[in-house]
């Protein structure tokens, strides 16, 4: 993925999140040059990958399979300095943007529509004993206090305002209903661990590939320098 578009996906998010009146946390405006003179006060940042997080999967079709996303707050399940047991993020999806058939195998999460246009989520039970299999069951649905169940793999639309329940082993996908609008979604968690807890249906890479084509706008959350002493 090319630093320039991964810069204008940064610019473009901006500009929605200052729309929806969404402020965002100083460090997150932070210069690739000003990270550069940070020290160990913000270990938390480097250490739990706050921050920018924009993601082709190393396929190279951002507009079709990709993510641009901020973690706002996480813990850390392989470091006790880190005691949060939750996890915040905000996304910005296009229409017709899927984001992928995983699940996972601790992380417990709710989506949320923040804003913008509606996001269909389908969502299969995962077989424990042969996990790349999607099982043709019925999945309990928890959406908004109500709970209910769907054939496995049916489409459940989350209108603005509205969020769904993903519980472990919970296979599921999401995309921005075409014609519905640019989205801002919302996911609160358990605590976050892009490296062990993603399991996909189909192999992918979780970060992206990046080609230099122009200087960094802000750093993501896998690039951060280390502290200065």
């Amino acid at each position: 993925m090319k630093r320039s578009k991964i810069n204008a996906v940064i610019r473009e998010f901006e500009d929605m999140l200052k729309e929806y009146r969404f402020a965002l946390p100083p460090f997150l405006s932070f210069t690739p040059e000003e990270w550069q003179e940070k020290g160990h006060e913000y270990d938390e940042i480097r250490d739990n990958a706050l921050g920018w997080d924009i993601t082709d999967y190393g396929e190279g079709n951002f507009e079709t399979k990709g993510l641009s996303l901020i973690t706002l707050r996480n813990g850390n399940v392989h470091n006790p300095k880190y005691t949060k047991t939750y996890a915040e993020k905000i996304m910005m999806l296009y229409p017709g943007q899927i984001s992928p058939n995983h699940f996972h195998w601790n992380k417990m999460e709710d989506i949320i529509n923040r804003g913008g246009g509606n996001v269909v989520f389908r969502l299969w039970n995962a077989n424990r004993e042969n996990e790349g299999e999607l099982l043709d069951t019925d999945v309990e649905i928890f959406q908004d206090g109500r709970c209910y169940k769907v054939p496995a793999g049916s489409e459940i639309v989350l209108h603005p305002g509205e969020s769904l329940t993903l519980y472990p082993y919970y296979y599921h996908e999401f995309v921005i209903q075409e014609g519905s609008g640019k989205t801002l979604v919302g996911e609160v968690s358990m605590c976050n661990d892009d490296n062990t807890d993603n399991r996909f249906y189909e192999p992918l890479g979780r970060f992206p590939t990046i080609e230099e084509d122009e200087p960094a706008y802000r750093l993501l959350c896998t690039e951060y320098p280390p502290a200065k002493d």
